[in-house]
């Protein structure tokens, strides 16, 4: 019965490899730094939000009108280059338009507004794009934001960086001290890493106001990241 008794302890017991190690003694010094980290990257990829809209005195026509001037955006937008999936529907609305007299209201017609979301990975061809759009019937172009391909790898580097300057601090004011790091005990991001400043869209354009080839100017991301480290000191 001494064996059986021993046997189940034994099975119900943890293996060992999965022990969380207990938290350090509250007797145990230590010393909490923060640490912070910018990385730069020029952007390699533009969003860009296009809308044709069309007016009609009915809402049939409306709809018909727009469904014709979107359809010929879409077939110059895939012309130049752009992906199937890099185009999506964004919004979508038809709705009635009144004229207001004497506190009386009347029906002047309908409008129909259709907005896409393109995704454009050559930024070169950004400006030629947003010529297009316009040329073939899209009536506004707005909230272009400028992003990374691979904002992981970038948000990692900074998260990295911001970790060695933590660090770094911890070691100085352990120094300071008269004492020095013994290990590291905790590490912990503060919030997600991001844009910052968040890229500055470029102002609502519409189609009387693009005459000209547009020039695009992405300039530079910053990418942040701040940590808090806390680490034993002897």
């Amino acid at each position: 019965m001494r064996s059986a008794l021993c046997l189940v302890a034994a099975l119900a017991a943890p293996p060992a490899w999965a022990q969380v190690p207990p938290p350090p003694a509250a007797d145990i010094p230590v010393v909490v730094a923060t640490g912070e980290a910018t990385v730069k990257r020029a952007p390699d990829r533009a969003w860009v939000t296009i809308a044709a809209e069309s007016r009609a005195r009915s809402p049939r026509e409306a709809q018909r009108a727009n469904a014709e001037a979107m359809s010929a955006v879409l077939e110059k937008l895939k012309g130049a280059g752009l992906a199937g999936d890099a185009i999506q529907t964004s919004s979508y609305d038809l709705q009635p338009e009144f004229d207001y007299t004497d506190g009386k209201q009347t029906l002047r017609g309908y409008v129909a507004r259709n907005a896409v979301e393109a995704r454009v990975d050559d930024l070169q061809k950004l400006g030629s794009v947003l010529d297009l759009a316009v040329g073939a019937g899209a009536t506004s172009i707005r909230g272009v934001r400028f992003d990374l391909r691979n904002r992981a790898e970038a948000e990692q580097e900074a998260l990295r960086r911001a970790v060695e300057d933590a660090r770094a601090r911890a070691n100085a004011a352990a120094a300071g001290a008269g004492m020095k790091v013994e290990r590291v005990i905790r590490i912990e991001e503060s919030g997600r890493p991001g844009v910052n400043p968040p890229p500055r869209p470029m102002p609502a354009m519409r189609a009387e106001m693009m005459q000209v080839s547009t020039p695009v100017e992405p300039g530079e991301l910053e990418i942040t990241a701040s940590v808090t480290l806390t680490a034993a000191i002897r």
